[in-house]
């Protein structure tokens, strides 16, 4: 359950909010030297402002691959490109942007939500074939369900929590 929570957590912190974060590079990967590989891999990455990425290419060659590779991604920023460093401003978001953000973080949250009732249900029925083969007893198996249970209702108010902290953020202006 806490593996699902650090995965959501990452696909959460690649949504673009108002504010430059080096997670939005996360998912774009570019076509060098015979393979995908992602930004971070190919150049440093920092946030000098609170509305600008600055990357340092490390090779000169990989400029124009990076670029294109960020215009063809989700992010939705042109890059501007100085010499061995690319620039991305990011700009203010729109209210329909941010409902838009709203609807998607949603969606991400409840597919954690789903990610969680999985395990759930495959411990139980874990929990079953072991009292069926006599491994444990009734009173274990039962204690054990009110175990998974409990932790079950806990990851779920932390991926609540998780989506109240983004929602803010989103909505902030």
């Amino acid at each position: 359950m806490d593996k699902s929570i650090q995965s959501l957590k990452k696909e959460i912190a690649t949504l673009r909010t108002g504010r430059a974060n080096t997670n939005m590079l996360d998912t774009i990967k570019v076509d060098v030297y015979g393979q995908l590989m992602p930004v971070d891999q190919l150049a440093t990455i920092s946030v000098p402002e609170a509305r600008l990425i600055s990357i340092q290419v490390w090779d000169k060659s990989n400029i124009t691959l990076i670029e294109g590779a960020i215009q063809k991604s989700e992010l939705g920023i042109n890059p501007q490109v100085d010499g061995q460093i690319i620039r991305l401003r990011i700009p203010d978001l729109t209210e329909e942007r941010r409902k838009d953000l709203i609807k998607i973080l949603k969606n991400m949250v409840e597919k954690g939500k789903v990610a969680i009732r999985n395990i759930r249900r495959e411990a139980n029925e874990d929990l079953k074939k072991k009292l069926k083969d006599k491994i444990i007893s009734e009173d274990d198996s039962k204690n054990y369900e009110k175990l998974i249970q409990k932790l079950t209702d806990t990851s779920i108010e932390n991926i609540e929590k998780i989506l109240s902290e983004k929602e803010k953020e989103i909505i902030q202006i």
